[in-house]
This record gives C-alpha cells, sequence and structure tokens, in this order.
C-alpha cells in the first residue's frame, strides 16, 4: 500500500511538472498537449518502460547455458528473497555495475554487466544481486523507472519546444523566455525528483540486500571495487541516457558530466560504513561467516540445502553452522 501510494505521488508530481514545461514552452495550448502527452507516458512507463531501459542500456537476456554460475545465484536468491526468479540480462560495458527493472516482482528483470562478472568475485557478484533483488522485492523498480521515463520525457520537450520557438506562441505570456527555462530549470527539477527516489532506496536496499545474502561485507565490499573501477571505465549507454543513471547500484556516469552536485546515489563510504555496521550487528565476519555468541551452547540444525547444493545462511547458531556456503560464490 505504501509503495503504491508512493508511486501514485510521484506519477502526480511528474505529470505536473510534465505540465508546466508544456505552459512554459507553449502556454495553455502547450500545457493541455503535455498533459495528454503525460497521460499516454504514464500507461507507456507503467507497462513498457523496462522494456525500453534494457534496450537503451545494451542489455542482452542470458539462459542458464550461456551464464550457469549466474543464473544459479539468481534462483538461490531470489528464494531466499520470497520472490520469482525475475529475468536476467547481461550489459554491454566494461564498466562494472548492476540495475533492476520492472513494474512488480512477476514481470522484473536484473541486468548485470559484463565487467561486473569480469572483476568482481563470486561473493561481490552476489551481493550486487542481492541488493537489487531488494529493490525488486520492495517495489522499487516500478518507481525508478517510471522516474527514468519521465525524467528523459521532460528534457525532451523541452529541447523540442526551444527548437520549434515554442515561447513565442502568443498564449504564452512568458515569450521566448519561457522556452529558455524550461531548457535549463525543467532537466534540474527532473534530477531533483531522481534524487529524492533514488538516494534513500540505496540505503534500504544495501540493508535488505545485505539481510538476503547474509553477508554485508561482500556488498561493502563489491561497492569499494565499484568505485574504483567505474570512475575509470565509460558506461557509453548511460552517458547517452543520463536520465536512467540512478537506476544502477553505482552511478553509471564517471566524471564527464557535472554529477557530483546533483548526484542520484548516496556517498559510497556512507554505504560501506553502514554496511560494516550492518555486519556488526549480524556478526558476520570478512569471509561471510557467522561467528556466535560466547555463551551459546547448543549446537542447532544446519540450515537448509537448495537443489544447487548452497546452504542458506541462518539467523543464528554456532559459527560451524554457517560455515558451509557452497555454491557459484563460494
Amino acid at each position: 500500500m505504501l509503495n503504491f501510494l508512493r508511486t501514485t505521488v510521484l506519477l502526480a508530481a511528474l505529470t505536473a511538472l510534465f505540465m508546466g514545461v508544456g505552459y512554459l514552452v507553449g502556454g495553455q495550448s502547450g500545457m493541455l498537449i503535455a498533459f495528454v502527452v503525460a497521460a499516454l507516458t504514464n500507461v507507456f512507463a507503467y507497462w513498457n518502460s523496462d522494456k525500453m531501459v534494457l534496450r537503451m542500456q545494451n542489455a542482452r537476456a542470458v539462459d542458464p547455458r550461456q551464464q550457469p554460475d549466474l543464473y544459479r545465484t539468481v534462483e538461490a536468491l531470489s528464494q531466499r528473497a520470497g520472490i520469482p526468479t525475475p529475468k536476467i540480462y547481461v550489459i554491454d560495458t566494461e564498466q562494472p555495475n548492476a540495475f533492476a527493472t520492472g513494474r512488480d516482482p512477476q514481470n522484473a528483470a536484473v541486468a548485470v554487466s559484463a565487467g561486473l562478472l569480469r572483476y568482481l568475485g563470486p561473493r561481490e557478484v552476489a551481493a550486487v544481486i542481492a541488493h537489487e533483488l531488494a529493490h525488486i522485492k520492495n517495489r522499487d523498480t516500478l518507481t525508478m523507472t517510471i522516474t527514468a521515463t519521465f525524467a528523459g520525457a521532460i528534457s525532451m520537450l523541452a529541447q523540442f519546444g526551444l527548437f520549434f520557438g515554442g515561447g513565442n506562441n502568443r498564449d504564452n505570456p512568458l515569450g521566448p523566455i519561457g522556452a529558455l527555462l524550461a531548457v535549463f530549470i525543467a532537466p534540474v527539477a527532473a534530477m531533483l525528483v531522481q534524487m529524492a527516489v533514488s538516494r534513500t532506496r540505496e540505503y534500504v536496499a544495501d540493508k535488505d540486500g545485505g539481510e538476503i545474502l547474509g553477508d554485508p561485507l561482500a556488498l561493502a565490499s563489491a561497492l569499494n571495487k565499484i568505485s574504483q573501477l567505474a570512475q575509470r571505465t565509460v558506461n557509453v549507454a548511460a552517458e547517452r541516457n543520463p536520465a536512467q543513471a540512478h537506476m544502477y547500484i553505482f552511478n553509471p556516469l564517471n566524471g564527464q558530466r557535472m554529477d557530483n552536485l546533483f548526484s542520484t546515489h548516496p556517498n559510497v563510504h556512507n554505504r560501506i560504513a553502514a554496511l560494516q555496521k550492518q555486519a556488526g550487528d549480524l556478526r558476520v565476519d570478512s569471509t561471510g561467516r557467522r561467528t556466535a555468541p560466547r555463551f551459546a551452547q547448543q549446537r542447532q540444525a544446519a540450515p537448509p540445502t537448495n537443489s544447487g547444493g548452497w546452504r542458506v545462511p541462518s539467523t543464528g547458531g554456532t559459527e560451524a553452522d554457517n560455515t558451509t556456503r557452497r555454491g557459484p560464490w563460494g
């Protein structure tokens, strides 16, 4: 219910912003046209924006024969998260990164980059996937995908109005100045909406992802590696479509744009610190093992094992109960 309310409020805010841009560009007639376009965009964004995002980010679907370890990891963690296994895509970029998309857990997809699979270890890849599954479980993916669609449409509408001289419309009291304001203010306003949506959700997904995997320090290690490697690698698709940058686990814009002031992601050092604190609260060490309280005397039953041989970490018990993690991430 809370996620439905949040999405409804977001749609209303973005529609109002879209209509405001239409007014600046073409007065009352421009605002009416913008309202119609916004309504159509709402429908499109709900049903098709995930497919559009995957295509624009050069993501290609993979099957278990192409990526067997990746598939086993996603399936095992999806079971742990209590959601259907999403579709799996690989992004054709050497920049280590990942994102999730889809309108609900039944129609979701996880996309990881070729660079993520190349440069990160199995535990770190699993941690990134757990983070993305947390977004799916919390239904953040619909909100983030709709935001990306609207942000791109708002910028396109503003530039379209300026190019065709929409500000000269006599119905527009601001005249050509309105079109100029739309070009410069609208993208910033859309970016601020992206920031409000993304920053808090990343902290929540970090925390929930750490709980799904049972290994917050693996995600901390992954974020540390990604933050260093991403700065040295250009994600061409993300640079061409910056309105979708907030969907990634780490900002894919490598600094060629002025993205620090209006960053859609929390500071990576703050995220790592929060994960380290979570690991301490969960009593998880740097190898992903649970450490038992010294007063623990009884040995609990071993945690269940799924069909792939991966032993699900339990939330209690002794260290010996939680050391076996057969599977693609060790």
